[in-house]
This record gives structure tokens, sequence and C-alpha cells, in this order.
């Protein structure tokens, strides 16, 4: 299996898991956190929904610099939006996920702030550590979920939720 049918598919299969667990995200809580160093309920949920839109990013960019592209999230106001925006970021994120693109995936891409260099890696790693962003902030939210006593869906086999432990 070539690597772009590879990601394609992990992000299909990560899609069904976050999907469950963002729409778990209440409106009425948007604002939690759990700990003042914390994000928000609302800005870690949205930066998971925008995660899918890095694919896209690594493979059409030579380089993102922090310095001339402040960042700007998205302002989701309801969990219909939220769920509304990880879907356009999903359908972005896939939409260059084909065999054309596999031969830039050992082009190097830049993450930086200005003239300070954070790393320089091959395309397909920052595809990688895409997707395993999603993954790892999923759980961060998991957490966060759990605090605020709302059941969480399986990940990789059933929650506690799920099996009634």
């Amino acid at each position: 299996m070539s690597r772009i049918k590879q990601f394609l598919k992990e992000l299909n299969e990560q899609a069904l898991v976050t999907r469950k667990m963002l729409e778990r995200v209440p409106t009425d809580k948007f604002e939690w956190q759990p700990h003042q160093k914390s994000m928000t309920i609302k800005r870690l949920a949205t930066h998971i929904a925008e995660l899918p839109t890095w694919i896209t990013m690594a493979l059409t960019t030579d380089e993102l610099d922090f310095e001339n592209n402040p960042y700007l999230p998205v302002d989701v106001n309801s969990t219909e939006e939220l769920l509304a925006y990880f879907e356009k970021s999903l359908e972005d994120g896939r939409s260059l996920l084909t065999p054309e693109y596999e031969n830039v995936l050992d082009k190097g891409w830049t993450l930086r702030s200005g003239e300070q260099i954070f790393s320089v890696d091959p395309k397909a790693d920052v595809i990688r550590m895409s997707i395993n962003q999603i993954i790892h902030h999923r759980a961060q939210l998991g957490v966060f979920l759990r605090l605020l006593d709302i059941p969480i869906p399986g990940s990789f086999g059933p929650s506690a939720d799920e099996m009634n432990f």
C-alpha cells in the first residue's frame, strides 16, 4: 500500500472516533477548562477539528512561519458548528491524499518563527504528526469530558462507559 493510501486509511479510521468525541462537547461548557494553563474545552475541540487541514498544508507548502502567519482560530459557537467545521477540515485533509502527491512526501517542510527554525522534516512526517496530534488531543479531550462527567466513546476498543466498569 502506498503511503498516501495508508494516511487516508488512518485519517478515515481516526475520523470515526474523533467525530464521536467532538459530538459530546456540550455548547454550554465551551468556556470550561480544568486548569488555568489548560485550553478551554472549546479551544481544544476546535483545534482537534482543524487538524486534518494540516495535511493539505504539508502537501501544498514548504513551511509554516508563525511570525508571518499569526494563528487565528475559527470561532465556533455550538457543538453543531464544531462538527460542521470538523467535516469541512476532514474533507480538506482527504482532498489531497491522492496518488499524485506520493512524489512530494520526501520533500522537506519547515516549521519556524522568523529566523528561528523549530524543525525540518519530510512532508510525510508532518502528515504523520498531524494524525498523531488528532489522537493526542482527542485523548486530552477525553480527560476534559471525563472531568465533566460526560461519558466518552472508546478509541481503540470500548471505554469504561461502554463496558459498565
